[in-house]
């Protein structure tokens, strides 16, 4: 079974947030930038998935400019068997990301897709749900804790809710958002001048698939 996981390239969760002189949006020049922290989350529990025997690949994606890069190589870093960077400069909004997401399941067919439930930038939290209505495949959102059972073709999701956890089970194949209570990065927990290593090296050897699209494609 393949997984494929979205990442977002945002501003860093550690540094101060400055506003445009003109107030037209945050300041992004000479900011350091990362892997939104939810969708770290998220392709953390695919390499588990995959490195416990349920899953053959994980694919992970993103969408934006060409310093979307730097973030796939530190999910190539990690562990991720591919990369995929839908090039494009426009501002995309959660439809607009979701209908690309769609196309790419019709091309990759994966088992699982799974995303951070938010990005810490727009805190929209709607990407997600999105997806599963487009593939009309069952979604389990805000996800703390997720046992695949290849046997049953199913997956079972603890989700946090207002009132504590619920439980639900999916047929796969099916959409997943990741919130807290999983543990932590393999970043986190390793040596970090390992992992700048690693992503310098694969900065070299594994090439990043690039898609492009025009900026007046519809995407209505």
């Amino acid at each position: 079974m393949r997984i494929m996981v979205a990442v977002k390239r945002v501003i860093d969760y550690a540094v101060k947030i400055r506003v445009k002189p003109d107030k037209s949006g945050v300041e992004t020049n000479n900011v350091k930038m990362s892997m939104n922290p939810f969708c770290e989350i998220a392709l953390e529990e695919a390499l588990r998935i995959k490195e416990s025997g349920n899953a053959s690949e994980v694919v992970v994606v993103s969408m934006g400019g060409p310093q979307c890069a730097e973030t796939l190589r530190t999910g190539l870093a990690m562990g991720a068997d591919r990369a995929i960077h839908v090039a494009t400069e426009t501002s995309l909004y959660p439809l607009a990301v979701a209908k690309l997401l769609q196309s790419l399941v019709a091309t990759e067919q994966p088992g699982l897709v799974m995303l951070g439930k938010q990005a810490i930038d727009d805190d929209c939290n709607q990407t997600g749900q999105m997806v599963a209505g487009l593939l009309k495949w069952p979604q389990g959102t805000f996800a703390s804790k997720v046992v695949l059972d290849k046997e049953k073709q199913s997956v079972t999701v603890d989700r946090e809710v207002d009132g504590g956890l619920e439980t639900v089970r999916l047929d796969l194949p099916a959409v997943i958002t990741y919130s807290h209570g999983l543990a932590g990065s393999r970043c986190q927990m390793k040596n970090w001048a390992t992992w700048v290593f690693l992503e310098s090296f694969l900065h070299g050897f594994y090439p990043i698939h690039s898609v492009q699209i025009d900026r007046k494609a519809s995407l209505r």
